[in-house]
């Protein structure tokens, strides 16, 4: 027991003698000092030290040979502490600084990875996202053959999945409100906004994976739509959920939701004057 009292000692000694020695380089005006331990922190992975010896000096080594690596290694150092937004903003500093520095590619690069990383759940608002996509579109304009294209392209998709998954989300809880008409404050209808909603979601990203889903939402909606419809409305809009049906059934005829679609085409045609188009 006590041999184990005086290693927790011994310990935390070391610990404090440590904390001790980077209190004093942190505040030292030795900045040559200061720059290789954070060089040297940044290096064994003690990221919020690297930054705190740092914090106070990318301004004092501004116009020197270390001006770069010290403004990158600090976005870095954000990086690796998981505060990604902090880091994007140092990363864009750098490629504004020096938009033909050593490490511009890379800041560019990293800039739209740590938005990447730091995209919220597509339930919740997804501006932050779309800033992520923007900036690795621009990485990707300014540097078409880089190493990182790929990566920088996957990014975006999986970012344009999450884009979509929010619309389909929202497009959902319109449908799932239906005929509720509490938050039609400016008229139309939770269908409607539904069918917008869908629309443009494929009109804005044709190849997501979501496309299936958002059709069948889209058509389900059109079909409510039609229903809850005022007489001199509904045949015109049951007509606009028959074309929905048919272009849904053209696409995906393995679908799971083709039974389903099946039945619910077989109510609207009851609606449509069938026997006009056959003349026609």
């Amino acid at each position: 027991m006590k041999k184990n009292l005086n290693i927790i000692l011994f310990l935390a000694a070391v610990a404090f003698t440590s904390c001790g020695t980077h209190s004093r380089v942190a505040m030292s005006q030795d900045y040559e000092a200061r720059y290789e331990a954070a060089k040297q922190a940044y290096a064994e992975g003690h990221y919020s030290r690297c930054a705190n010896f740092l914090s106070d000096m990318i301004v004092m080594l501004k116009g020197t040979d270390k001006a770069q690596e010290s403004l990158y290694m600090m976005a870095m150092a954000q990086y690796g502490m998981g505060d990604y937004e902090t880091a994007s903003t140092y990363f864009k500093q750098f490629y504004n600084t020096y938009p033909k520095g050593d490490f511009t590619e890379l800041a560019r690069y990293n800039s739209g990875k740590a938005l990447y990383n730091g995209v919220p759940d597509p339930r919740l608002d997804q501006t932050n996202t779309g800033l992520a996509i923007q900036e690795l579109q621009t990485f990707l304009d300014y540097f078409p053959t880089s190493e990182f294209r790929d990566h920088a392209q996957d990014m975006i998709f999986e970012l344009q999945d999450k884009m979509v998954e929010k619309e389909y989300i929202n497009a959902k809880l319109y449908y799932d409100l239906g005929s509720y008409f509490g938050n039609c404050t400016e008229g139309g209808s939770n269908y409607e906004a539904c069918v917008v909603t869908c629309e443009n979601t494929l009109k804005d990203y044709p190849y997501t994976k979501l496309r299936e889903e958002l059709y069948y939402l889209n058509f389900k909606a059109k079909y409510e739509l039609a229903q809850q419809s005022v007489d001199d409305k509904q045949e015109v809009r049951y007509r606009n959920a028959i074309d929905e049906y048919f272009g849904f059934k053209n696409e995906f005829p393995e679908s799971k939701y083709i039974k389903e679609l099946d039945n619910l085409y077989a109510k609207a045609v009851k609606h449509v004057n069938l026997e006009e188009d056959e003349e026609e």
